[in-house]
């Protein structure tokens, strides 16, 4: 239960005051853990995952308890590897056979989404993904990096590009996400 105990003068300069629920310093293990049992909690029956390289996806395949790629795109269905690092031609084919979605997280850094390490997400198999089924997954920590900068894209399509700018959601933890303007 919630109580009032009174007010207290705070400094009118924002940067020395904790921001509104912000605990301090992510447990990386703990958050990891957290957005990948967002993802696993929320994944369809008979949709096929593409999940994208990186140390946060590869949190989702741990927990799934299938091998990962690190550095490649995994294939999983019903909680089952499809297929390994997968190449962009593979994934085009998967998506002809059925609804697929797309997990990506960002480089740390610099915010690139798609089209830095993950090519293998080229702009056909994300229109034929679609853009409302991409997943982004990243840590707080990793936005923070970014210094408030956009989340970038660089498919090689200037069309796509310009159709993913706008908001996107971020999956950063357990029934908790945030809005990122992405760019191109």
């Amino acid at each position: 239960r919630t109580q009032h105990y009174g007010e207290l003068r705070i400094p009118a300069e924002i940067r020395y005051i904790q921001h509104t629920k912000d605990s301090g310093r992510e447990i990386e293990p703990l958050v990891l853990s957290e957005i990948a049992a967002e993802v696993i909690d929320n994944m369809t029956p008979e949709v096929t995952y593409f999940i994208g390289p990186g140390s946060t996806t590869r949190e989702i395949m741990s927990s799934l308890m299938l091998e990962n790629t690190l550095l490649g795109v995994d294939v999983v269905r019903d909680n089952c590897l499809v297929a390994a690092d997968a190449t962009e031609s593979e994934l085009f084919e998967v998506t002809r056979s059925g609804p697929a979605k797309i997990v990506v997280t960002i480089i740390a850094g610099q915010g690139h989404l798609f089209g830095r390490g993950n090519q293998q997400f080229s702009s056909r198999v994300i229109r034929a993904v679609g853009i409302e089924n991409i997943i982004v997954v990243s840590t707080k920590s990793k936005l923070k990096t970014l210094g408030n900068r956009p989340l970038i894209v660089d498919t090689g399509n200037v069309e796509l590009d310009e159709t993913l700018c706008g908001m996107m959601q971020v999956i950063t933890g357990y029934e908790d996400a945030v809005f990122v303007r992405v760019v191109a």
